[in-house]
């Protein structure tokens, strides 16, 4: 279980890594939801797969002896997702406000700077 989840996080990274060199903002956008997707992979991982207990206690107060399941992992991944989403959100909002603004999603188009149209001239 645990060597398919690695096989696929090695992928997302990869084709993160792959959709962030590309020259449009669409691909950046896509990249960077791909990479944090994998890092929420990779925090589960890390704390290793298993289908232990809940982490409840019981109303004794006394933690038992078998497995529990850590939840703090589950917490980060979640507001990760919570991050995740909120990035991607306002990523798009800037990639159509630009589209708009340039006419192209193109990186090496929004690196020319365009002076501001103004009626007088700059001396005046």
């Amino acid at each position: 279980m645990e060597t398919a989840l690695v096989l696929s996080i090695g992928v997302l990274y990869s084709a993160a890594i792959y959709s962030l060199l590309r020259r449009s903002a669409v691909r950046l956008a896509l990249g960077l939801v791909l990479l944090g997707s994998a890092t929420n992979l990779t925090l589960f991982v890390t704390n290793r797969v298993t289908r232990a207990n809940p982490p409840l206690l019981p109303p004794s107060g006394v933690p038992p002896l078998h497995l529990m399941a850590d939840p703090l992992p589950q917490a980060f991944v979640l507001t990760a997702i919570v991050i995740n989403f909120g990035l991607l959100a306002l990523l798009l909002v800037l990639v159509h406000r630009t589209d708009q603004a340039v006419g192209s999603d193109d990186m090496d188009e929004m690196r020319t700077e365009v002076p501001p149209s103004s009626s007088h001239p700059p001396g005046e």
